[in-house]
């Protein structure tokens, strides 16, 4: 791993940013690389999208698949020195990759990805719907139009849109992830909006994955739990950060690192059999479905 094997529970300070949050700002940074595995071309040769990856999981998807020999185009919103970091370290395994900046709540800004996608390197082989947002609230009453909208605009819309756009591109054996979340299972009493949105994801993925299948067009979605990101720092107050991830079995966050393998598996030749199915990685965190 960067530093050390992994963060306890004592080394996640209590901390909050302004929203989106930024990696170099956080205390401890998250851990996004493994750098004893040197990757094995697992993907070499194809093309990647994947939105949010200038930071926490995607940033980690980024790294994780640029070590395998992909080509990776990175979307993202406005962090900019996020993003930029992201690209090196990709590059430092000398991947090619390309930074798309915008608002992936746009129909037409997703249009625009994937013809840049394609104008640069040529063809599309996976699409990994990943970035998402959430905004905390007691009660119901507190979340206006305006939160409601802009969620699931970010949330899922952007997926309908951006796999619109990529799927006159993929071929067969393409590939096609989601992020959901722990809580499209188990729920969030604070986080109904974005609860909400995951649950869509979830039906998505499996009813997107019947639809695709004489296509030979796979497609899973993995459900983290609580990962330290930037969206924890900006979103929750500095005593649920503090304390954050200590209710798992395993008490500790997950870092970003030990999302990537899945992404990365669920890519790869390894998982031809599989479609429609969820990869839960929550830290012990039993749930159904």
């Amino acid at each position: 791993m960067e530093d050390k094997q992994m963060y306890t529970p004592e080394d996640i300070k209590a901390q909050t940013q302004p929203i989106p949050g930024k990696e170099s700002r956080m205390d401890p940074e998250p851990i996004y690389d493994n750098r004893d595995y040197k990757g094995a071309d697992r993907l070499k040769g194809k093309t990647a999208i994947i939105t949010g990856g200038d930071s926490g999981i995607g940033r980690a998807i980024t790294v994780a698949y640029a070590k395998e020999g992909c080509n990776v185009v990175i979307v993202y919103n406005t962090a900019d020195d996020d993003a930029n970091t992201t690209k090196q370290a990709a590059e430092n395994y000398q991947a090619k990759v390309l930074l798309i900046k915008g608002d992936i709540g746009d129909s037409n800004f997703c249009n625009q990805i994937v013809e840049k996608t394609i104008q640069t390197f040529g063809s599309l082989d996976i699409l990994v719907n990943n970035a998402a947002e959430q905004h905390p609230q007691k009660k119901l009453e507190d979340i206006t139009d305006e939160q409601l909208h802009k969620t699931f605009q970010t949330n899922i819309f952007s997926m309908f849109y951006l796999t619109r756009a990529a799927l006159p591109h993929l071929k067969e054996n393409s590939v096609i992830i989601n992020t959901s979340s722990i809580t499209a299972f188990k729920g969030s009493a604070d986080l109904l909006d974005y609860s909400s949105t995951k649950g869509a994801i979830t039906s998505f993925t499996r009813s997107l994955s019947a639809n695709l299948a004489d296509r030979k067009i796979r497609v899973n979605q993995v459900a983290p739990g609580p990962i330290w990101t930037p969206l924890i720092v900006s979103t929750l107050d500095k005593n649920a950060v503090g304390t954050f991830g200590k209710d798992t079995p395993l008490k500790r966050p997950g870092q970003p690192v030990e999302l990537a393998e899945a992404y990365v598996s669920l890519a790869s030749d390894a998982s031809t059999y599989i479609t429609g199915q969820t990869i839960h990685i929550n830290g012990g965190t039993i749930v159904n479905g």
